[in-house]
């Protein structure tokens, strides 16, 4: 019945110092020495530093942690960001050619799980915009290079849905700073040289090099992939998914904008290419260009020629940061009194940048269910590890739908990738059932589904899904109602389009005035 009022968090960036954070705000931390909340990071092994995208949510968190949003842009050179563009994915390109598509972060007007326009787009009501874009105005802001609010919107409020994009070293910089100074984390500067385990094998101390032996109650394990708490203190297994998920490598390249005063992109664009994709994400000094691939069917050397022939001119000049990684997850999240959060957890690869989400997600959980006893503590971890699982699962199923419905058989990459035998049996039923059946609300009926059911609609019908209709087009009788709410989304494009500035613009004017506080 020993009471856990101890917290010591291995591993700092984003996922130690977002879990520290939301951790000592909860209990209150900078006031109340009931429960510590201590960190140890260290000075010796950098960060991954390269998730540069997050989710809306990241708004609440930054609200929760008591950060003020203009502060936050200014400091982590951060930019808004409204969805991702794909590139080159539906099939594969002719000479010359560059098709794509959106998902943007919502559809604003008509979520579709109050009204499902898809139905109707698929007969024609839509008219002859691509699903996108007659359905969410956020894709035609994106495609007009518009900001998602204006200056003079409250700070965190919004006019479109946004996240951000941002610098992963800056932005852990940030918490790291802003968590000692506001809410009570306590911070050391040492290697972890030994994790002690009690009689009963759960962790009761580790020994650093700076400070010497650090004991708690409860032990976070931030530390990576190399998962020195719960992977190689108690042996908890890493199950691998490069069978489903085949990318393990990225090249990363930081570009300075040639032009001060060039466009900065509102949202992530992802170009696939015969043996992977680059993602390119526009920060207010800097682009950030990486490429993604398999070692299974590319070498580094044909990988950095797709990246370098993407940049044009402006890459030769820079050098690529190769970064290495296995997709897969912990058998167990939680085990005994240690809790792994962030790439010690799990990785899937940087598509649709779930990553920070789930280290979010995770957190919140851990604070929501903290156990006030050891005794309650196996509880917890079973439901822990019952919600983390599946939203882990749901994000292996979503990451594979870009790839599995491609046309796109330039390689054995997409071939493979579109192998029945690399698709989730889960994700196998699902399309099989949306050949005939446009997906609804009761696909998606679990509190903490990951992906929603508006982003399957945007993923699927902008990769041209095909779906037959026939045999339940009696059922869409509300076609005058759909016709109204594409109108709404076309006039409302319309107003939008002459009140918003461009994204730089908006940028500009944060970082002189700030937005007002709520």
């Amino acid at each position: 019945m020993s009471r856990v009022t101890r917290v010591l968090i291995v591993g700092g960036g984003t996922a130690g110092w977002i879990t520290a954070g939301l951790l000592a705000k909860r209990f209150n931390c900078a006031d109340d020495p009931t429960i510590t909340v201590s960190l140890v990071e260290s000075p010796n092994v950098p960060i991954m530093g390269v998730g540069e995208g997050t989710w809306p949510t990241i708004r609440t968190t930054l609200q929760v942690l008591g950060i003020d949003e203009s502060e936050f842009i200014r400091c982590c050179d951060a930019t808004f960001k409204q969805g991702s563009e794909f590139v080159n994915w539906v099939h594969t390109p002719e000479p010359g050619e560059r098709h794509s598509y959106y998902h943007p972060l919502n559809a604003v007007f008509h979520a579709a799980y109050d009204f499902n326009l898809a139905p109707y787009w698929i007969l024609g009501d839509g008219g002859d915009l691509p699903y996108d874009m007659a359905t969410a105005t956020q894709a035609q802001m994106c495609a007009r290079n518009l900001a998602p609010k204006k200056i003079t919107t409250p700070a965190y409020a919004a006019i479109q849905n946004y996240s951000y994009h941002l610098d992963a070293n800056k932005f852990a910089d940030f918490l790291h700073e802003h968590c000692v100074a506001h809410l009570g984390v306590q911070f050391h500067s040492a290697d972890v040289n030994e994790v002690c385990l009690d009689e009963q094998g759960d962790i009761m101390a580790v020994e650093t090099d700076q400070v010497g032996r650090l004991e708690a109650d409860l032990f976070v394990d931030c530390s990576g992939a190399k998962a020195i708490l719960l992977g190689e203190a108690l042996g908890v297994p890493y199950q691998d998914i490069s069978d489903i998920i085949f990318n393990d490598t990225a090249l990363a390249i930081r570009v300075p904008y040639e032009d001060d005063q060039e466009p900065i992109a509102t949202h992530t664009i992802a170009t696939a290419f015969a043996d992977g994709w680059t993602w390119d994400i526009g920060l207010t000094e800097r682009r950030g260009v990486g490429f993604v691939y398999s070692s299974m069917y590319t070498d580094d050397a044909q990988a950095e020629e797709y990246l370098r022939a993407y940049l044009g001119e402006a890459g030769n000049q820079f050098e690529a940061r190769k970064i290495r990684f296995q997709s897969g997850y912990r058998r167990e999240f939680w085990h005994k009194n240690c809790v792994a959060i962030g790439m010690s957890a799990a990785f899937i690869e940087p598509l649709e940048a779930s990553a920070i989400f789930l280290v979010e997600a995770a957190a919140n959980m851990l604070a929501e269910q903290f156990p006030n006893t050891r005794k309650e503590m196996q509880y917890a971890a079973d439901q822990y590890n019952s919600i983390l699982n599946l939203r882990w699962d749901k994000t292996v199923d979503f990451v594979k739908l870009h790839y599995c419905v491609s046309k796109r058989r330039d390689s054995q990459y997409w071939i493979d990738n579109c192998d029945p035998k690399s698709i989730p049996e889960s994700l196998q039923q699902r399309l099989a059932y949306w050949k005939t059946h446009v997906p609804s609300k009761y696909d998606f009926d679990y509190a903490f589904e990951p992906f929603v059911l508006d982003s399957y609609l945007f993923v699927l019908y902008g990769m041209q899904y095909e779906v037959d209709l026939r045999d339940s087009e009696h059922q869409f009788a509300q076609k005058r109602s759909a016709r109204q709410r594409f109108d709404e989304v076309r006039r409302s494009v319309s107003t939008l389009e002459t009140q918003l500035p461009t994204h730089r613009q908006l940028l500009e004017q944060v970082h002189k005035f700030g937005f007002a506080k709520i």
